[in-house]
């Protein structure tokens, strides 16, 4: 089967129609249809509804899409070794794993610290759960990193880290001031969580929902870094990974609040696809370089001996 087709229905599948396809592989909006046509004869099924307004997929189209995507990676890893080149491995992350943490593993990878065989071209992809989500299910992504939100993962997967719980906000909010801060207490202020799907809302639904029941929910649409911004200006209180944090924790800009009931770590989870080729080596030397790079060794620790 011709590539070509197979990348014609991932065009048309990403950019909503098949002139938008065109337009994005640099052929004319012909040439794109009849590559379509010929997927269609090839596979003996409809593939797409065209209509005035653009196409949109069949259920046999939407079965056929991950597929694609798999024979186009493979057409691409197959071009890299011919070539000589390094492997690639698509790596996704929740922002506030690549706020910090993440730099620091990426870089260590590169300066060689992940063993033999472990040079690789990586494409980092930062965005919330749901679109990471949405991205390793559709085969775009190879390897994703992301907080425990309590769901079992399919496929490959392993916890790679900890990290701290924290209650977090301007040091001249109210609560600053406070030795301890209990929940009662917390009801009166605005508790800020990003948009949906986002790391600070998934750790006020698993760790924080018990503590904070009946406390006003503010949902700010954005980035971490716009939450983080209206924290540090008052707004309110979040509740976030500390590795989010680290640096407005340090320079002022955030205090902790201690909380008279403890909140327990949560776990970095990495899972990946499985027969990733020559990237193989580099992405279990990435994966042994993130358990060194624990922000919470101890509780790893830990959680192996029981």
């Amino acid at each position: 089967m011709d590539t070509r087709y197979l990348r014609a229905l991932v065009a048309v599948a990403d950019h909503g129609g098949i002139s938008a396809a065109a337009q994005h592989l640099g052929y004319a909006q012909s040439s794109v249809s009849a590559q379509l046509k010929r997927l269609e004869a090839d596979v003996g099924a409809t593939v797409l509804v065209r209509a005035g307004t653009g196409a949109t997929l069949t259920e046999a189209g939407e079965r056929l899409l991950p597929h694609a995507r798999e024979a186009l990676e493979l057409e691409e890893r197959m071009r890299r070794a011919a070539r000589g080149d390094r492997p690639r491995l698509r790596i996704g992350a929740q922002e506030s794993l690549a706020h910090v943490w993440m730099p620091d593993v990426l870089a260590a990878l590169e300066y060689g610290a992940g063993g033999p065989g472990s040079s690789v071209d990586v494409e980092l992809t930062v965005a919330n759960r749901s679109s990471l989500e949405r991205s390793f299910g559709a085969g775009e992504l190879d390897l994703v990193f992301q907080y425990d939100n309590g769901m079992r993962a399919l496929g490959p997967h392993a916890v790679v880290g900890h990290d701290r719980t924290v209650l977090v906000a301007a040091p001249t909010h109210p609560l600053a001031r406070q030795e301890l801060v209990t929940p009662e207490q917390l009801l009166a202020y605005d508790f800020l969580v990003a948009e949906p799907g986002c790391t600070s809302e998934m750790l006020v639904d698993r760790f924080g929902r018990d503590l904070l029941a009946g406390a006003q929910l503010a949902m700010i649409q954005g980035s971490l870094s716009a939450l983080l911004r209206l924290t540090g200006h008052g707004h309110g209180v979040s509740l976030l990974p500390e590795l989010a944090v680290t640096r407005e924790l340090s320079n002022g800009e955030l205090v902790e609040l201690r909380l008279a009931e403890r909140i327990r770590p949560v776990s970095i989870v990495a899972q990946w696809r499985p027969r990733l080729g020559l990237a193989e080596p580099s992405l279990h030397g990435l994966l042994d370089l993130a358990r060194r790079a624990d922000p919470l060794p101890e509780v790893s620790q830990a959680a192996r001996a029981s």
